[in-house]
C-alpha cells in the first residue's frame, strides 16, 4: 500500500510540480486556458472601422489574457497552455495549405482582367499571427492561414478583373489612349497601386481571423503565351511612337526658349534706344535754358559735321 501512495506522490510532483512549469520565447506569445476557458479581458478585439455591422457581428470575437515572453510560469493539471508564434513568415502567394496542386502546385495564380486576357500572377505575401485577436486564430478557426490564402486571392482576382489605370492627360494629347488601355499594361505600370490596394483591402484579416498580412509583393504578371509575342510588338512600337514624340515636344520646347531669348533681348536692346533718346532729349533742353537758341544751332552743326566723317559720298541739292 505504501508502493502505491509513493508512485501517486511521485506522479503528483512529476505531473504538476515539474510538467507545470514552461517558458515562453520572445517569439512566442501563449493563452491559458481553465477546465477549456480562457481568461478574457472585458473589451472585444472589433475593429468598427474596418469592419460592416454583419461582420461586426459575426467576428465579434473576445479578448484574452496574453502571456508575455517570459518565465519560468507554472500551471495546474487542469490548465492548458496554447503558444503561438508570432515571427513573421513569408510564403508564395499562390500557396494553398488543403491542396498542393492548386494554383498550378502553389506556383503561380491565373486570373481574367477585364479584357478577358488569361494572365498569370507571382508574387509573395508576409502575414504573422496577431497578438490582438489571439482568439480567432486559437479557438475560433482551425486554419487561419486557409482563410486569410483565400480571401487574398479572391481579393487579388476581384481586382484584377476590375482593374483600370488612372487617367493620363499625356496620353490623350498623344492619340496613345488605346494603346494605354491594353488592361495587362496597365497592370504592369501599376504594380505598386495594386500592391496598396491589396494591402489595405487586407487589413480586416486581423479582425476576421487573428492573422496580420505584413505585406503583399505581387512580383511578375504574365499574359498568355499565345498573345506575348503580339503584346511585346504592340509595346515596342507604342515605345518608338513615345519616343518620337518626346523628341518632337523637346525640339519644339527648345525653340520657343531661344524665341523667348530673342524676344528679351530684342526688347532690351529697344529700350537702350529709348533710354539714350530720352537722356538726349534732357540734355537738349539743358542745353537750351542755358545757352538759348544759339547754343541749340551750335550743337546741331557739331553734329552734322560728326555725321558728315561718317558719309563717303555727299549729294547736294543745287537751287
Amino acid at each position: 500500500m505504501s508502493i502505491v501512495i509513493s508512485a501517486i506522490i511521485f506522479w503528483f510532483i512529476v505531473r504538476c510540480l515539474i510538467r507545470g512549469f514552461y517558458v515562453i520565447q520572445p517569439d512566442q506569445r501563449a493563452v491559458k486556458t481553465s477546465f477549456g476557458k480562457a481568461k478574457r479581458l472585458k473589451r472585444n478585439t472589433t475593429n468598427s472601422e474596418l469592419l460592416n455591422d454583419a461582420e461586426k457581428e459575426r467576428y465579434n470575437y473576445p479578448a484574452l489574457q496574453v502571456i508575455e515572453p517570459g518565465g519560468p510560469y507554472f500551471k495546474w493539471p487542469w490548465e492548458r497552455v496554447y503558444k503561438v508564434s508570432i515571427s513573421t513568415k513569408t510564403v508564395n502567394m499562390a500557396y494553398d495549405p488543403d491542396n498542393a496542386k492548386a494554383n498550378h502546385n502553389n506556383e503561380w495564380i491565373d486570373a481574367v482582367t477585364k479584357d478577358q486576357l488569361n494572365i498569370g500572377l507571382t508574387g509573395e505575401i508576409r502575414y504573422r499571427t496577431s497578438e490582438k485577436n489571439l482568439y480567432a486564430s486559437i479557438f475560433a478557426i482551425k486554419d487561419p492561414i486557409a482563410h486569410v490564402m483565400g480571401y487574398f486571392v479572391a481579393v487579388l482576382r476581384e481586382r484584377i478583373s476590375n482593374f483600370e489605370a488612372p487617367a493620363n492627360e499625356d496620353d490623350d494629347d498623344s492619340g496613345l489612349a488605346n494603346v494605354e488601355g491594353i488592361s495587362i499594361n496597365d497592370l504592369r505600370k501599376n504594380l505598386r497601386d495594386l500592391n496598396d490596394h491589396m494591402d489595405n483591402e487586407c487589413k480586416v484579416s486581423v479582425d476576421r481571423y487573428g492573422i496580420e498580412l505584413d505585406a503583399s509583393l505581387i512580383i511578375e504578371i504574365n499574359p498568355p503565351a499565345d498573345v506575348d509575342s503580339a503584346l511585346a510588338a504592340i509595346n515596342i512600337a507604342h515605345n518608338e511612337v513615345s519616343s518620337d514624340i518626346s523628341l518632337a515636344k523637346a525640339n519644339a520646347d527648345e525653340r520657343i526658349v531661344q524665341s523667348k531669348k530673342a524676344v528679351e533681348i530684342e526688347t532690351l536692346r529697344a529700350e537702350g534706344e529709348v533710354q539714350k533718346l530720352v537722356e538726349l532729349s534732357k540734355e537738349l533742353s539743358n542745353l537750351k535754358q542755358s545757352g538759348g537758341k544759339l547754343a541749340i544751332s551750335s550743337y546741331v552743326k557739331n553734329v552734322n559735321l560728326s555725321l558728315i566723317k561718317l558719309n563717303r559720298r555727299i549729294v547736294r541739292r543745287s537751287n
